[in-house]
């Protein structure tokens, strides 16, 4: 049993779920753990119901997922991996219903926002529903021919519906990108290929303390690819920083670089040291 337990991916959301193609596209021997909430999944690795959580971090149309940067600090697993899943929304409907007999389409209001085109052409109503693959099992449940939904090619699958019009997205780049975390932090060796570090950091309350803190990684010539505030228990005042750099941390650079930032910073937690995926390589080609 315990075994079992150990090989599932805990995700947020109902079975066909984004999340869900997510963690069988990239652990395809993994049995996929369905979780009402972001802080279910967190909690099912932390429990040992399952071996990984399969978390969305950022959508390249949408930007970064609300909460999150909140949860990990704090949620005591570590980044161990990190997985860019493509986008393609789907406009499913009941086996039987024709597309022009449709009227309204339910699904996460994220998921109508990247369809706009697509709705609009289609002159549907949009209904906002709790996320994608819900939509799916509504439209299911409710048996109405002129109700679809905008879910994924596993929601079709799983609720028996048929995809009426294939890949409605707006953008056609539009990808999230997922970090997996586990109860135990990767030790990838520097010699391993490209990977990334991740932490989050509190400056001290000193003018320029931000640019200063940052200033290490630009003479050590460290790539930061991403860097994100947000507010720390409903203050203004305190502000704390998500960040992602390029190398590893037994590196010089990288080693220099954190020793800077702890002049600056009253907070440093590091989150993981994880390899990069191969996605990157074709997002700098």
């Amino acid at each position: 049993m315990a075994r079992k337990r150990l090989n599932r991916i805990a995700f947020q959301g109902e079975p066909g779920a984004n999340s869900h193609l997510a963690a069988r596209d990239a652990y395809p021997n993994m049995e996929a753990m369905a979780c009402a909430t972001f802080e279910d999944a967190l909690a099912a690795v932390k429990t040992g119901k399952a071996r990984f959580a399969m978390i969305p971090i950022e959508n390249s149309v949408a930007g970064r997922v609300a909460d999150i940067h909140h949860l990990l600090p704090h949620s005591g697993l570590y980044i161990v991996a990190e997985h860019f899943e493509p986008i393609r929304h789907q406009l499913l409907a009941l086996p039987r219903a024709k597309l022009t007999g449709l009227k309204t389409v339910h699904s996460h209001i994220m998921a109508l926002g990247q369809c706009r085109k697509a709705i609009a052409a289609l002159k549907l109503k949009p209904v906002t529903e709790a996320d994608t693959a819900g939509a799916a099992r509504h439209v299911r449940e409710a048996g109405d021919p002129t109700q679809g939904a905008i879910a994924s090619k596993l929601a079709a699958e799983i609720y028996g519906l048929r995809i009426a019009k294939k890949n409605i997205e707006d953008a056609a780049h539009n990808t999230t990108r997922f970090v997996v975390l586990a109860a135990k932090p990767v030790r990838p060796k520097a010699s391993d290929g490209p990977v990334l570090t991740t932490f989050v950091f509190r400056v001290r309350n000193v003018p320029a303390a931000l640019y200063k803190a940052m200033g290490g990684f630009a003479t050590n010539g460290v790539n930061m690819t991403k860097l994100e505030s947000y507010q720390l228990e409903g203050s203004f005042n305190a502000t704390m920083f998500y960040a992602d750099i390029e190398g590893h941390p037994s590196e010089r650079p990288v080693k220099l670089a954190m020793e800077e930032l702890g002049f600056f910073t009253s907070q440093v937690t590091v989150l993981g040291t994880y390899p990069a995926s191969p996605f990157r390589a074709k997002l700098k080609a």
